[in-house]
């Protein structure tokens, strides 16, 4: 029997970001990035970026990844601690943690520093 409930793809990004899938992230959000405006539209596309910059470090890629989350930082500094119901601030930093602990011994492919941050529900 088919689930009939309508997808909502923000909580489909939290579930893939929780489970590591940060690409996959990505696409979901961006259907809720696209048509949103304003600081919706900010918050979005920091969180896209958020998810960006962490696959950028599984990748070995530490100057696209710092310099990604650098854009999203910016953006989601502007919110509060809890946003769109989740704890955006614990969020933010284990992110800032996350790109930190990156070195240059990070460089091979699928490597992480540490567990990749997860979005906690508020």
């Amino acid at each position: 029997m088919a689930d009939d409930a309508p997808r909502d793809p923000w909580v489909e990004g939290i579930e893939l970001f929780n489970a590591g899938r940060f690409f996959d992230c990505h696409e979901a959000w961006e259907e809720v990035w696209k048509p949103a405006r304003g600081r919706d539209k900010l918050f979005y596309q920091g969180m896209i970026q958020a998810a960006v910059a962490i696959l950028h470090v599984e990748r070995g890629n530490l100057r696209g990844a710092r310099s990604t989350w650098q854009k999203a930082r910016f953006k989601l500094y502007s919110f509060p601690a809890e946003h769109r119901g989740i704890a955006l601030g614990e969020l933010r930093e284990a992110v800032d943690a996350f790109v930190a602990a990156a070195g240059p011994d990070h460089r091979t492919r699928g490597t992480r520093p540490q567990p990749p941050p997860k979005i906690l529900l508020s």
